[in-house]
Formats: C-alpha cells, sequence, structure tokens
C-alpha cells in the first residue's frame, strides 16, 4: 500500500463569537486557508485531485457544498478542482484527513486538500436543526431512534459531566485545566510557536484595514480565581462556559500527497501518515469515546502511549481531555502543549486540521518523531490519526 505524507498544515487564528472575524464569510474565511497552503508549499494549484471540507453547520452561508464554493472563491484553484463537504461533527476535518490519505494510500488519487471551516457567529451552532423545529419539520430523532434510546436527546454537555462523574473528576481539577489551557497558548504565542502556521485573515476593523493573526480567545489575565468563579452551566453539574471550549470562527487545511507526488512537484513533507483510526461507542456519553479508540489505535499501530512524543485531544470539555488522560496514563507534559480548545477555540468543522496543523508544527520545533491526535464527536464517534514526522 502507498504511503501518505502530510507537506503542511495550516489554520486561521480563532476569531471570538461576534469578533475580529465575524465579517468574514465562511466561504471566503475557508478560501483564504486554501489559498494560503497552496503559496506556502509552492504546490501546483492545477494538480490538486480534490479539496475534502469538514463543515458541521451546513447551512446558510455554510449551505450549497460550501467546499466547493470555497474552491470556486479561491484565487488560485482553477474550477477544475473538484471538491465535497463531510460532517463528522467535531472530527469532521480530521476525518477529511484521512479521507484524503485513504486516496493516496489507495493509489486512486495523488494530490488531496483536506480542510474544514466554521464560522459559528454567523452559522450558529444547531441553527439549521433548530429552524426545522420551529418549522414544524421535525427533528433527527427518527421512530426508530426514539424505540431503540427512549426519552434520550443526545447533548454534550450530559455526556461531559457524566465523564466527571464517572471519573472522579472534581470542579478544581476542570478549573486547573482550563487555567493551563490559557498560560501554554500565552507562552505559545508570545513565543512565536505559532508563526509557521497561521493564516493571516485581512479584516475591516473601527481604526481600518488590519490582519488576523492571534487567537483571539485567549484569556491574558486568567487567573484560577477567575476561572473558579464562572457560574456553573448546570447548578448540580461541576462546568462552565470557562471549563468548556470556545465558541469560534475559523479555517484550516492540510495537503495530503503520495511519494510519487513528493518527487514530482519536489515538495519536502512534515510527516507521514501512520495509522489511521475512526471508532464508535455510546451515543449517550458520547465524549469518552476518544479513549477507546485510542487503545485501538495504538494496537493497531504496534505503539504505546509511551512511544507518542506529543499528543493533542480536543479540549471540548476540560473533562475529555482529563479523562483520557487518566485511561490511558500518558504523560500530561506532552498534552496539547500550546493550549487547546478552552483558549484557542473550537471552530467544529475546522478543528481537525486545526489540532493537526499545531500538532505538525509542535513536534518539528521540538524535534520530536510521533504525534497522535484525537477528537469526540457527536453520536460517540472519534477519531485518531497517528503521525510521524520525518
Amino acid at each position: 500500500m502507498s504511503v501518505a505524507y502530510i507537506v503542511d498544515a495550516v489554520r486561521t487564528a480563532g476569531g471570538r463569537r461576534g469578533g475580529r472575524l465575524a465579517g468574514v464569510h465562511p466561504v471566503d474565511l475557508a478560501a483564504a486557508s486554501l489559498d494560503h497552503l497552496l503559496t506556502q508549499t509552492g504546490m501546483d494549484p492545477a494538480a490538486i485531485d480534490d479539496v475534502v471540507m469538514g463543515c458541521v453547520g451546513q447551512g446558510g452561508e455554510q449551505s450549497m457544498q460550501v467546499g466547493r464554493n470555497a474552491v470556486l472563491a479561491s484565487k488560485l484553484l482553477p474550477q477544475s478542482t473538484p471538491a465535497v463537504t463531510i460532517d463528522r461533527q467535531c472530527g469532521s476535518s480530521q476525518q477529511a484527513i484521512q479521507f484524503a490519505a485513504q486516496a493516496v494510500m489507495s493509489g486512486t488519487q495523488d494530490v488531496v486538500i483536506a480542510a474544514g471551516v466554521e464560522s459559528m457567529t454567523r452559522v450558529p451552532m444547531g441553527s439549521t436543526a433548530m429552524f426545522h423545529a420551529k418549522e414544524g419539520l421535525g427533528n433527527y430523532k427518527s421512530p426508530g431512534l426514539e424505540a431503540k434510546y427512549p426519552g434520550i436527546m443526545w447533548s454534550q454537555f450530559m455526556g461531559a459531566e457524566m465523564i466527571v462523574q464517572k471519573h472522579g473528576l472534581t470542579k478544581d481539577d476542570l478549573d486547573r485545566f482550563a487555567l493551563s489551557s490559557h498560560q501554554k497558548a500565552i507562552a505559545a504565542t508570545n513565543a512565536g510557536a505559532f508563526k509557521d502556521e497561521i493564516v493571516p485573515i485581512e479584516i475591516e476593523t473601527a481604526e481600518g484595514k488590519a490582519w488576523h493573526t492571534v487567537d483571539e480567545g485567549i484569556r491574558w489575565d486568567a487567573t484560577l480565581e477567575s476561572i473558579s468563579g464562572v457560574k456553573l452551566l448546570n447548578e448540580k453539574g461541576t462546568l462552565t462556559a470557562a471549563t468548556s471550549s470556545q465558541i469560534c470562527d475559523g479555517s484550516s487545511a492540510a495537503l495530503v500527497v503520495s511519494e510519487e507526488a513528493l518527487k514530482r512537484y519536489n515538495l519536502t513533507p512534515l510527516a507521514r501518515i501512520h495509522t489511521l483510526t475512526v471508532t464508535a461507542g455510546d451515543p449517550v456519553i458520547m465524549l469518552e469515546e476518544p479513549l477507546f479508540a485510542t487503545d485501538k489505535a495504538l494496537a493497531r499501530a504496534g505503539l504505546s502511549i509511551g512511544d507518542i512524543d506529543l499528543y493533542e485531544v480536543n479540549e471540548a470539555f476540560a473533562s475529555v481531555p482529563l479523562a483520557w488522560l487518566k485511561h490511558t496514563g500518558a504523560d500530561p507534559e506532552k498534552l496539547n502543549v500550546n493550549g487547546g480548545a478552552i483558549a484557542l477555540g473550537h471552530p467544529l468543522g475546522a478543528s481537525g486540521t486545526k489540532l493537526m496543523a499545531t500538532l505538525l508544527h509542535a513536534l518539528k520545533a521540538r524535534g520530536k518523531k510521533y504525534g497522535l491526535q484525537t477528537m469526540c464527536e457527536g453520536g460517540g464517534v472519534a477519531n485518531v490519526t497517528i503521525v510521524e514526522l520525518v
């Protein structure tokens, strides 16, 4: 079987809800990451076999095949470039990487861009489902689904609270983890760690045109006191907005190629894709699945958790990476070393390739070899991607 390589991966700096990226149409936001990736790698746009775009909120400005629309809005890609839009919830663009890798490994394609976009300001989370319910058009829960899961409406928040109880976590654990996310993001930003992965986005401000290059969600003045004082989301629970991922606008992209394409286009890869895994489990506690997906991925790869140099575990809620650490016995010092979604934001469909960009550049900066990325996803699904720096 052929080997798939990632030449580079890039992302926009996160924009807060109603913040600096609120004025950018998601199609143009996605196109900006595609164009920046092509420019940064020197890849011939005409050689792209396909674009696989992750997006969760496929309604409004993100409807009508947002991946294809991003290609058409691109300043570099020809209109002959195909594209597809996929939804695996929060893992959409991580799945885009895996689909791109599978296309390359199968020998059916040589050069694929995996990407993702989500403007959670302009297409609010769950807005398409809420619209259908409001219009009396029903909801996702069919009679057959109701018969199997009576009276249960899927809730990621509920799943996150269930993880807290099951894994013996405390509110103080969650608060301290959230603080560390901000502290690591601040240190990484000040050190210029994101410089090579950030896509500059031109925006309009009250003072005129500017470039958005710094993650807007970082709390530069965060303290344990300020985080622990945030109101509980449920008076009987432990989670707060401060220990949950931030609503975010953003896009991201990664170039996945075959060994033949590396030679043909004189490309230098960052990493090879070592292992691709996706699993599914309990749709009620749903966000726990990365724990078991990681077990399976490591077994398939013939590696132990100790062999992995850095991990990116999406901080949907602080309880998820904390439970993952307890389950795997992983080293906390290797986890989300430049901060995570609690500080940097979680732009749903863009988060998969976003995390991959951060993981690859962090491995390169430290001269490390193996990286593991995993993402909890609605419905109890999880992706795990293991990469090896070359």
